[in-house]
């Protein structure tokens, strides 16, 4: 049927005398044609748009013409009158299909992408981190009131507005933030794996549906937590779910601005990190006379209209890396070209992309070329490709990574349990831990944990400058550095530096190590601090500890991302950084029995526990030690490479 609409003057000779090539078997065979009914498919040859003013100009048959035998005849497509289904349907898959933007479009909307991206992940992604503040509404509400046997009257609910607090309750509610702070962190490794298989727009989609599903569910819960508290957990689950998702699809978003991408990046990270002032905002609204029920359908309301702009404008396939080949020809030229899907368009090859940015270097981005290389051709680029390739167990089993894995695991269970715990470790404070407390003691501990709350959620938008602080060190100095000496570049070396007399280089892979080593003792320096502070009976010191808290919360994740790009091949940095979130969040669990210990045996004091907390955390040295006796082995390393053949090049010019 195809051919016998490309033959001679019938519908395709139309297209053909429309526009050169568009006649070809790959543009005239997506036509289904039929006389006075017709679908044309908006790609052309080699899959290229087709122009718009061409889809709409009706191709009428020529004189004559006749269906082939056993074809379809005139009104086939259409259907038969009274019965036009086939066509409705149709017309409905490409309608759903077509809302989705096709590359193109979301480059010219990625301006208003990023600006909507940023605000979504402020107030939608990681927002469990405020746990504080959500904690106080779900006391007030009711959660597992039920559990405190002041609570257990028969009074109704319009007579007891203000519910009364316990032990057991506060224990429930916080095994609800572990179990979503726990979902929050240890889904990204099968999450990346999803993101592979799907790209970033199914996985926003499912996260905004997660998301608004949580608020929904609180929601329902709190009309009555004497029957439905459980459904916390399930709520409090998907909110994690939901917002890791928002992030992790928005960190390939970057990738539309080109030389901008690590800008953007801070700002993805930076709005992720600084999501835990949206509760301690939010508890501001409540505290104002607003109904929990109303905000939770409201915030519902709004993670659909997320859905929303996503469906609209966000594109089926991933957004390429500028390191992908034809990278301009895909994004910026009218006629897009999507016959070249090579790496880049999915989770897992976009961070090994990143990865590989940051460990190798690509001739290409040094020069600021407009068209970049592949991620092969950068593997490849040095020169031959290497003799054997690093076995994935060697790279899981070396000691930087396990030394990591403490590292990182002792810093999340920190933080964690710090949120987890600040509210009841705030109360200490001004109770003093007295076992029978009045009414007067117990106003004035409600009052203060409020206040202290809301400070250290407005604390959370410090994050948006300790992310780009952590990034400029991790970057320090690299654009001055060479790569790793071979036998034929440290020639090269020698003979310029016995040209010039210059210093010996600075290699790249020393100066990231040394800028880990940097990042991670700074890093460990904050954490201790923060220890101490807490280990201190003092409420206006507490903001200290908050600031404290934030810049370590800000630094690790990008120090440690910095640390396996600049280590371990780019094809194991997605795994080993899934891989290392997915630990850190099984240590975090152990909060859970720390707090039950801080409120049970030892009768809501902190001390001991941030003091083994503290002693705990010097663990966080031994990672940046290693680092320092890895640099000076890979320092002798190159030393003998530039020597060699720097000593070679001056006998020789003694001797002529």
């Amino acid at each position: 049927m195809g051919t016998r609409g490309r033959a001679g003057g019938g519908p395709g000779s139309r297209l053909r005398a429309s526009r050169p090539g568009w006649g070809s078997p790959a543009g005239a065979g997506n036509l289904l044609r039929s006389p006075g009914t017709f679908l044309v498919s908006d790609s052309g040859p080699g899959g290229s748009p087709a122009p718009r003013e061409l889809l709409a100009q009706p191709v009428r048959p020529r004189p004559g013409w006749r269906p082939p035998p056993g074809g379809p005849g005139p009104g086939a497509f259409a259907g038969r009158r009274g019965g036009g289904g086939s066509l409705s349907a149709v017309f409905l898959c490409r309608l759903a299909a077509g809302m989705a933007p096709t590359l193109q479009q979301a480059y010219r909307r990625r301006w208003w992408m990023a600006c909507t991206a940023v605000l979504e992940n402020l107030f939608f992604s990681a927002v469990l981190l405020g746990w504080g503040s959500l904690l106080i509404m779900l006391k007030e509400e009711g959660f597992y009131s039920s559990l405190c046997p002041a609570n257990t009257t028969n009074a109704t609910r319009d007579e007891q507005r203000k519910w009364l607090s316990c032990d057991r309750q506060e224990e429930m509610l916080n095994l609800g933030f572990t179990i979503g702070s726990f979902v929050l962190s240890a889904t990204t490794l099968p999450l990346g794996i999803l993101m592979d298989r799907f790209g970033p727009r199914p996985t926003r989609l499912v996260g905004s549906a997660s998301f608004a599903a949580s608020c929904t569910l609180m929601a329902l819960a709190s009309r009555d937590t004497r029957v439905l508290s459980p459904l916390i957990f399930l709520a409090l689950s998907l909110n994690g779910f939901g917002g890791i998702c928002l992030t992790f699809s928005s960190l390939t978003l970057p990738n539309m601005f080109g030389n901008l991408r690590s800008t953007f990046m801070a700002l993805m990270i930076g709005s992720y990190a600084s999501s835990a002032i949206t509760f301690p905002g939010i508890k501001l609204i409540y505290d104002a006379g607003v109904s929990f029920v109303v905000i939770m359908f409201t915030w519902s309301g709004l993670a659909c209209l997320i859905f929303l702009n996503c469906a609209l404008n966000w594109p089926s396939e991933a957004f390429p890396a500028p390191e992908e080949v034809n990278y301009t020809k895909k994004i910026k030229l009218s006629g897009l070209a999507l016959d070249h899907k090579v790496t880049g368009d999915r989770f897992y090859t976009h961070v090994t992309i990143v990865g590989q940015r940051l460990s190798q270097k690509a001739p290409s981005l040094e020069e600021g070329a407009d068209v970049f290389i592949s991620s092969q051709d950068v593997r490849g680029a040095s020169g031959s490709p290497p003799e054997k390739s690093i076995p994935f167990r060697q790279s899981l089993c070396s000691p930087i990574f396990l030394w990591s894995l403490l590292t990182m695991g002792m810093t999340q269970l920190r933080v964690i349990f710090y949120m987890a715990a600040m509210n009841k470790m705030l109360e200490y404070l001004v109770t003093g831990g007295q076992e029978h407390e009045t009414d007067i003691l117990r106003k004035q501990a409600a009052e203060t944990v409020g206040f202290y709350s809301s400070i250290f959620g407005a604390m959370q938008l410090l994050c948006l400058l300790t992310c780009p602080l952590i990034g400029y060190i991790m970057d320090w100095r690299i654009k001055d550095c060479v790569d790793a000496p071979s036998e034929g570049t440290a020639l090269g070396d020698a003979r310029e530096g016995a040209a010039t007399k210059s210093a010996r280089p600075r290699y790249r892979k020393i100066q990231k190590l040394t800028n880990a080593i940097n990042a991670f003792t700074l890093t460990n320096f904050l954490l201790v601090g923060f220890g101490i502070t807490c280990l201190i009976n003092s409420l206006h010191l507490q903001f200290v500890t908050f600031v404290l808290h934030t810049m370590v919360r800000g630094f690790y994740h990008s120090a440690c991302g910095s640390l396996y790009a600049a280590v371990f091949p780019s094809n194991h940095f997605g795994t080993l950084t899934g891989l290392q979130s997915l630990i850190s969040a099984v240590f975090a669990l152990l909060q859970q029995p720390l707090f039950m210990a801080m409120v049970g045996p030892l009768k809501g004091e902190p001390f001991w526990v941030n003091l083994g907390l503290l002693l705990f955390s010097l663990l966080g040295f031994l990672l940046p030690s290693y680092l320092f006796y890895y640099r000076a082995r890979l320092q002798r390393e190159y030393v003998a490479y530039w020597e060699g053949p720097k000593k070679v090049l001056g006998s020789s010019e003694v001797t002529a």
